[in-house]
């Protein structure tokens, strides 16, 4: 749907698809936003050596032209790496709408 690609280039942030040899696949725009409680997910962190690491998990919307489903990817928003947990493409009718998935922070 163009609307929805429109939204996405006009106020996503720009985003890259990285292949598992690290390598770039994409580039694109996409939304990302925290996961929270009020998202009833209830995803804990821990404690290591160095003090908490609270495992941030991330709500991903992006374009449909791209699976994330391949095992190792990464998504890379600024400087920052992101390990797909799990994506999903959403559907109107027949027609791919979108990609949601939930990424976790990729401490390096």
């Amino acid at each position: 749907m163009d609307v929805f690609k429109t939204v996405l280039k006009k106020y996503g942030r720009p985003t890259q698809l990285i292949s598992e040899t690290g390598f770039p696949i994409a580039s694109y725009s996409a939304f990302i936003q925290p996961l929270r409680y009020k998202n009833k997910l209830y995803l804990y962190g821990t404690h290591t050596e160095i003090g908490y690491n609270s495992h941030g998990h991330y709500l991903y919307i992006g374009p449909p032209e791209y699976d994330l489903q391949t095992e190792g990817q990464e998504i890379k928003i600024g400087s920052d790496h992101y390990r797909i947990e799990r994506a999903e493409t959403v559907y109107l009718g027949a027609e791919p709408l979108y990609v949601w998935a939930v990424i976790r922070e990729n401490v390096v």
